[in-house]
């Protein structure tokens, strides 16, 4: 077997614990908003704990640029991650911050065999929601006719726009609101089409594996009855053979001519 490169190995190994950072980022981001009334000092750690879960993506990035063979092709064929490692950088916005951690952590999900689909786009779908609201929430508390003052509707907004259900009982109001809202609405409809293609594929799958069996026993049948039309030919050549024989015993229920 070809031993895996050690970019590959890299990206194994380092698959956990940027997943494990990516929770901390979770926290980081989610404490400010859910508790604005904490004090400098813990405003100041998460800001710090979202910038180093941000420098870990970065960093690995740099380090996957430097183990890859073809530096030019992993640059073209990764032009996303580079992006959200220099998104932070133009303007360093914790809305930016979070796209940018959101992309990265999307894009090394994607990588390890072991996340399945339908895990994937669960994991999908509750990060959206829980990141949705929070954003959503950070930006319209404080807009003079926002109608998103509380987590509570910051989720149920988030869940009735991802669903592009839209009840219009709350809705965003500024300008980086409805960007938000834009996103989350393509992102649950992509989604939902990952999700019916996934129940489609399944039952595609299942039906052509039904039809393979049953294309098997036909085959077995066919088969079966060759061998018997074989076998009866043989029966009958060797009875006839037999009977056309010199001093070949007379079929039962007849008698011998008498002399």
């Amino acid at each position: 077997m070809k031993e895996p490169s050690r970019q590959l190995l890299w990206e194994r190994r380092s698959q956990t614990p940027l997943l494990l950072l990516a929770v901390a980022f979770a926290v980081a981001y989610a404490v400010p908003i859910v508790v604005p009334d904490a004090s400098a000092g813990v405003h100041r750690a998460c800001t710090y704990a979202e910038w180093a879960v941000w420098g870990a993506f970065a960093a690995d990035y740099l380090v996957r640029l430097g183990l890859a063979q073809d530096r030019r092709h992993f640059v073209r064929t990764h032009w996303l991650d580079l992006a959200a490692v220099v998104l932070p950088l133009v303007q360093p916005l914790r809305l930016l911050r979070l796209v940018a951690t959101l992309l990265l952590v999307g894009r090394r999900a994607r990588m390890a065999p072991q996340v399945r689909l339908t895990t994937y786009v669960a994991g999908a779908v509750v990060g959206l929601l829980m990141f949705g609201s929070l954003a959503v929430l950070s930006v319209e508390r404080d807009a003079p006719d926002g109608n998103i003052k509380n987590l509570g509707d910051a989720v149920w907004w988030s869940f009735t726009t991802m669903t592009t259900v839209g009840y219009g009982d709350h809705s965003p109001t500024t300008g980086l609101g409805r960007v938000l809202a834009v996103g989350l609405m393509l992102s649950g409809i992509a989604l939902l089409g990952v999700v019916t293609a996934n129940i489609a594929a399944w039952f595609i799958a299942r039906f052509e594996r039904d039809d393979q069996a049953e294309r098997l026993q036909l085959a077995a049948i066919r088969e079966l009855q060759e061998e018997v039309r074989a076998l009866r030919g043989e029966v009958a050549r060797l009875g006839g053979g037999q009977a056309d024989r010199p001093g070949a015993p007379a079929p039962r229920g007849t008698t011998a001519p008498t002399p």
